[in-house]
Order: C-alpha cells, then sequence, then structure tokens
C-alpha cells in the first residue's frame, strides 16, 4: 500500500458541502450549520454520553466521477458529537466509461475538523463501496487543542463481491493528518500523518489487500497521554475483542492514542471489530456505553463481545 499524489481532472460533477458548529450549554451539546445538495442534515438525537449525535444524508444515491463533498466541523469546547452517515455510500465507475475522459473522473471528498480544547469527536460513516473502475479519493485534516478527543472509522469494500466484482481499474486514495495544536508549554506535533492508495498491484500483493475485497481503519487520537500500562491493557483488550471474527486484524500505539487496521472479506466483521474498540474507548474513558446510532440499519448487535466488566 501506497500513496501518489492525487491529479484528479477537472470534470464537472455534484459539489456538495456541510458545515457545522458544536457548542455545550448547560450540559447538552447542540449544533448549528447547514448543507447544500446533495448532502442534507437529519435530526440529531442526544447520547446519554453527551454526544450530539447527526447524521449526514447524500441524497443523489452515490458519487459518479466530478463529484466532490465537503465536510466542515467545528467544536466549541468541551462540546461532543457524533457525526455519521445515513446509509452505505456508493461509487461508481468511471474508468473507460466515457469518450471524453477515458482514463476515468475522481470523486472526491474532504473532511476539515477543528477540535476545541476538551471537546470530542467520533466520525463514524457507514461503509464505502467502490464499484469496479471507480476512482476515490479522501483528505481528511484534524487540528486538536490540547484535551480534545478524536475517534475515526472507515469500512472501504472494493468491488461488489456478491457480485463477484472487483476493482478492476479503480483506485482508492486516503489522506488524514491529525495535528496537536500548539500550546504554550508545548510545540504543535502531528498525532498522525497517514496516506494509502489501494490500486493495481496493491490489491493483490501480499503487503497490500492480498486479493481480499475489504479494508478499514480505525484511528483514536486520546485527549491525554496514556500511561504505558493503560495503553497496554486495551490494546490487549483490543486484540481480544476480534478472537470470533474472520480477516486479519492488527492495532498498535500512536504517541498519544491507537490505530486499528482490516483486512479481509467481510465488511460486517470490519465493523463488529471496529465498533467494539469504539465501546472499549468509551470505557476507558470512563463515559456512558456505546450506543449505535440510530440510522444505522444493523439487524445485529457488534457490541456483544470483547468487552470487559468493570469492578
Amino acid at each position: 500500500m501506497s500513496a501518489t499524489p492525487a491529479n484528479p481532472n477537472a470534470a464537472e460533477g455534484w459539489h456538495g458541502a456541510a458545515t457545522l458548529r458544536f457548542q455545550q450549554r448547560d450540559g447538552i451539546t447542540h449544533h448549528q450549520g447547514g448543507a447544500s445538495a446533495p448532502l442534507k442534515l437529519m435530526r440529531s438525537f442526544a447520547q446519554a454520553s453527551g454526544h450530539c449525535e447527526l447524521p449526514l444524508l447524500h441524497t443523489a444515491g452515490g458519487l459518479v466521477g466530478g463529484d466532490q463533498l465537503q465536510l466542515t466541523a467545528e467544536l466549541e469546547p468541551a462540546s461532543r458529537a457524533l457525526i455519521t452517515s445515513v446509509a452505505a455510500q456508493k461509487v461508481y465507475g468511471t474508468v473507460r466509461r466515457s469518450r471524453r475522459h477515458p482514463q476515468g473522473c475522481w470523486a472526491q471528498q474532504q473532511l476539515r475538523f477543528h477540535l476545541a480544547a476538551g471537546s470530542d469527536l467520533e466520525w463514524l460513516p457507514q461503509e464505502l463501496v467502490l464499484y469496479a473502475d471507480a476512482l476515490y479519493q479522501q483528505e481528511m485534516r484534524v487540528e486538536l487543542a490540547a484535551g480534545a478527543s478524536f475517534l475515526a472509522m472507515e469500512v472501504v469494500r472494493l468491488g461488489r463481491t456478491a457480485a463477484e466484482e472487483q476493482l478492476q481499474n479503480g483506485c482508492w486514495r486516503s489522506s488524514i493528518e491529525i495535528q496537536r495544536l500548539a500550546t504554550a508549554t508545548s510545540p504543535a506535533r502531528w498525532e498522525l500523518v497517514d496516506r494509502l492508495e489501494l490500486a493495481g498491484d496493491a490489491l493483490t500483493a501480499e503487503h497490500g489487500m492480498a486479493n481480499e475485497p475489504v479494508f478499514g481503519s480505525l484511528v483514536w487520537a486520546a485527549p491525554q497521554h496514556l500511561a504505558t500500562e493503560t495503553l497496554q491493557l486495551l490494546l490487549d483488550q483490543a486484540r481480544a475483542a476480534r478472537s470470533d471474527l474472520v480477516g486479519s486484524m492488527a492495532c498498535g500505539p500512536l504517541g498519544q492514542g491507537l490505530v486499528a487496521r482490516y483486512r479481509g472479506p467481510s465488511s460486517q466483521a470490519a465493523r463488529f471489530w471496529f465498533c467494539r474498540l469504539w465501546a472499549l474507548i468509551r470505557q476507558q474513558r470512563g463515559l456512558a456505553a456505546a450506543e449505535l446510532p440510530r440510522v444505522w440499519p444493523f439487524q445485529e448487535d457488534p457490541l456483544t463481545k470483547g468487552l470487559i466488566t468493570p469492578g
């Protein structure tokens, strides 16, 4: 898996944006902002943990080449938000589908998150499905003030496996930059800089996808430094939580947090594991138990294994 500089062509497409601001008042987080088509804000919900659960709906039914989405969220001090999507996102193929752009056209998404001191953002979109010959690029930039916590998960399916489809000439690119901002006593530092590309040989190579159709990532930038023993216990619990799941799963520490990867045949297994990690992280932080977002259509409960009983 390697990254290459993006060079999306300038094909016309649908450009949608959402701009959000979260504020805490009297212990409850509220949101303001708006969205332009094809994005739509759904009704928010207050979770027991204090998170403002806000679903985003993509009304167009999928992305095609040239489409661009932008999401900007600013969290004020001590606010808590969980942003999710109403449904899985589809990206349609464009390579060799057009005489005008035979090389294909890129669909793009930009995420910009700024978290003030003591705030908490969980970015938990549903699955991304790339059809054969789809081109998709996502760029995420996160700025964290002191004491802010950021957790993100992503599950990507490369081709519609049920239809015996592979990604073929398509490509998925991801860039994640998480920076802890400077304070009066410490300089700015990078929590994570992660650039990946899945295409071509990386889809079949053993050190790439090894012909598996599902890739996933979870990253947590913790609000404060974790003691070595605390972080090791969390990693041990995370590894135990994968015991009944198919696929290859690995996790490791960041300077202040952790990162986890999934590679395998099952998007269900990936989301099960990541949801269990999310629940473990909430438990480690002393927050209310993780609640699955109301818009998720899952018939199963991914939070049934891998947790420990306090006491």
